[in-house]
C-alpha cells in the first residue's frame, strides 16, 4: 500500500472527515485490521485564510510548497490537497514534488461524467466558484458545465463555509438556504446535479436532500486516492 501524504488542516473539520474515510475505505477494500497509510501535515488554517482573503496566493503557496516537500521526504508517495479551493496551487505543488498529486476536481468531473450529468451547480469558497481554476478544468478537460449561484446565492454560500462550516457550527437555517439555493439553480439555470466543491460542505448536505445527483468532493477524493494507494494490490 503506497503512503498518502495530506496537505490538510483548510479546516481541520473537513481534513478529521478525511482522515475517517481514507480510513474506512480502506478497511472495506482489505478487511480486518487495514487502514489508511498517511502523512498529514496541518495548517493552522488562520494563516491560510488571511493569505487567501487577502489575495496573496504567491505566500499561500510558499507554504503549501514547503510542507509538500517536507511530506515527500518523509515518505509520501503521493498527495492530497484536502480542500478545493487550494486546487487553485495545484499545479505549483505538484511542479515541487516528484509524486504525483491526486487532483480533486478530475475525481470529481469523472464522478459527474460518469453519471452522465454535465450542468452541475457548483457550491464552494467564492474562490472556487468566481474563478477559472476548478470550473475552468471541468469545462476544457471534461467538457462540462458547471454553474454558480449569482452574487447574492455567492456570498451567502461562501459566508457559512468561513463563519460556520469551517468552525464546526452547522444549522438548520443554512441548511435550508443551501437547498434553496440549489433548487434555484436547478429551476432557473438547469442545473442537473450538484457540486459540494468546498470540503467541509459534506457537514450540512447530501444527497439524501436532492433528488439530483449529488456529488461529494471530500469522499470522491478519498475513494480516488484510495485507489492510487492500492493500485499495487490490485
Amino acid at each position: 500500500m503506497k503512503t498518502l501524504g495530506l496537505l490538510g488542516g483548510m479546516s481541520w473539520e473537513s481534513t478529521a472527515i478525511y482522515y475517517r474515510l481514507l480510513n474506512e475505505i480502506v478497511r472495506e477494500r482489505l478487511g480486518g485490521l487495514h487502514s489508511a497509510k498517511l502523512l498529514l501535515w496541518s495548517f493552522d488554517f488562520a494563516e491560510i485564510a488571511e493569505r487567501q482573503h487577502h489575495g496573496d496566493w504567491d505566500g499561500a503557496g510558499v507554504l503549501l510548497v514547503e510542507a509538500a516537500r517536507k511530506l515527500e521526504a518523509g515518505g509520501a508517495e503521493g498527495l492530497l490537497l484536502c480542500t478545493n479551493t487550494m486546487h487553485k496551487l495545484a499545479d505549483q505543488v505538484q511542479a515541487s514534488v516528484s509524486i504525483p498529486l491526486i487532483h480533486i476536481a478530475d475525481a470529481t468531473a469523472v464522478a459527474v461524467k460518469r453519471a452522465g450529468m454535465q450542468r452541475p451547480a457548483l457550491l464552494a469558497t467564492r474562490f472556487t466558484m468566481e474563478q477559472d481554476f476548478y470550473k475552468g478544468r471541468l469545462t476544457e478537460i471534461y467538457g462540462l458545465s458547471p454553474v454558480v449561484p449569482d452574487a447574492a446565492g455567492r456570498d451567502m454560500v461562501h459566508r457559512v463555509i468561513y463563519e460556520e462550516l469551517c468552525q464546526g457550527i452547522v444549522t438548520e437555517v443554512s441548511k435550508a438556504a443551501y437547498i434553496a439555493e440549489t433548487e434555484r439553480l436547478r429551476r432557473e439555470e438547469a442545473a442537473d446535479s450538484v457540486i459540494m466543491g468546498c470540503t467541509e460542505i459534506t457537514m450540512l448536505i447530501g444527497q439524501q436532500d436532492f433528488d439530483i445527483p449529488v456529488f461529494d468532493t471530500t469522499r470522491i477524493h478519498a475513494e480516488a486516492a484510495v485507489e492510487f494507494a492500492l493500485m499495487r494490490l490490485s
